[in-house]
């Protein structure tokens, strides 16, 4: 079980450094590496004197193609190891269908050409969902570590005041990641010469509707990390456990702004912006440790995560 646990966090960072390799591709407009095709890369299974963008992105295919064997050997041994019922076995399920999701998400993107030099609306739809869908995926394994780590699901009856708060967190957390997608996407498109001039064009009403929405995402952000901020708090002081992660939390936002205004100030350098996506990972699967924990705890009550039937009895697994 220890093992199964440990390789879940895995197949975690993974995923994450998968993630941040995507991003890579996108800043680099070497979506099109492969042209439209896919899951061949320009008609060929491997390509044969590839360029620098078709490396990147058949390089990203790869990476993405071991992201999903790994959830499917995750799935495979956590039914193994779990009885049923187990709230890993849940988290599991989910966790594929949420990367056979990001599949097919990156599938359209090359397959519609929403990729490159493409400004379109469908493009940034694209973007917000492909983003929603990754945190709902890195969620979803998170929490089945949790569980396997723990052996216990997430208690649901009982607690839907804290619950509430923590839901109300979460949208806001992937409403502000989804903004950035697209401001992101705004800033790799159409990049300003200067600050005075960024600032200028995303005021103006004659700019692109990319530049302009570049401007609600450091008001999404700043909402969900107060957000956040306050629910974690709130909700971290239930053991020893939730008080260290909340901590990190605080600690994490804290350092997700300053970088926010490093990115605005210094026009969105490629390694901010990583260093930016790699923060807001970091911070959701913080927060959702937090809830966890607090949500967690042995009660008599049913739990929806798991299925927990029987309080203050955590959830047996085969030896």
């Amino acid at each position: 079980m220890l093992a199964l646990a440990r390789y879940a966090w895995v197949v975690l960072a993974y995923n994450v450094a998968v993630i941040c390799w995507g991003a890579y591709v996108r800043a680099t407009g070497s979506g099109a590496g492969c042209g439209n095709h896919w899951p061949l890369c320009n008609g060929e299974v491997l390509p044969r004197a590839p360029e620098s963008a078709t490396l990147i992105e058949f390089s990203h295919r790869l990476t993405s193609g071991l992201a999903v064997a790994a959830v499917v050997v995750l799935l495979a041994w956590t039914f193994r190891v779990c009885r049923p019922r187990h709230a890993a076995r849940t988290g599991a399920v989910f966790s594929m269908f949420f990367i056979g999701a990001e599949a097919l998400v990156g599938a359209g993107l090359v397959l519609f050409e929403l990729v490159a030099d493409n400004a379109t609306m469908a493009r940034a739809m694209f973007m917000a969902v492909h983003l929603a869908n990754t945190f709902l995926l890195l969620g979803c394994l998170t929490l089945t570590a949790w569980s396997l780590s723990t052996g216990r699901g997430i208690a649901m009856r009982g607690n839907s005041r804290p619950l509430a708060a923590i839901v109300v967190a979460c949208a806001a957390l992937i409403a502000a990641a989804a903004s950035g997608a697209v401001a992101a996407l705004g800033d790799t498109l159409f990049p300003s010469p200067s600050l005075a001039e960024g600032i200028h064009a995303d005021l103006s009403s004659s700019s692109h509707f990319l530049i302009r929405l570049r401007v609600l995402h450091p008001f999404l952000a700043v909402a969900a990390a107060m957000a956040v901020a306050l629910v974690s708090a709130r909700l971290s002081s239930v053991s020893g456990f939730g008080a260290r992660m909340g901590r990190w939390v605080t600690a994490l936002i804290a350092a997700q702004l300053v970088l926010g205004a490093a990115n605005v100030l210094l026009l969105a350098p490629l390694w901010l912006q990583l260093l930016h996506l790699l923060l807001a990972d970091a911070i959701w699967i913080a927060f959702l440790l937090v809830a966890a924990d607090a949500l967690g705890q042995p009660v008599p009550v049913v739990s929806v995560f798991g299925l927990q039937k029987e309080g203050r009895t955590r959830l047996r697994v085969r030896a």
